[in-house]
């Protein structure tokens, strides 16, 4: 699920929320109560985490005749 960051555009209150993509976007701001929120992918500390073994070998290594990461050789080929 994606952080998005929202700003009010009343107040200028800044705040990230932790939601899913499909969640509607929040519309009250939590400080003014007003219904100023614009919402932003990514918030201020945005950072993702890549899980599971093999990510670098299957998707974005160069594609070579050795192969020198930590996954299962036949993923490099």
């Amino acid at each position: 699920m994606p952080t998005y960051g929202y700003i009010c555009s009343s107040c200028n209150h800044e705040f990230d929320e932790f939601q899913k993509i499909t969640d509607e976007p929040l519309k009250t701001c939590p400080k003014c109560s007003k219904p100023s929120l614009k919402r932003q992918v990514g918030g201020k500390d945005v950072s993702f985490q890549f899980k599971g073994q093999g990510f670098y070998c299957t998707d974005y290594k160069k594609k070579s005749s050795s192969c020198d990461c930590c996954c299962d050789k036949k993923n490099c080929e």
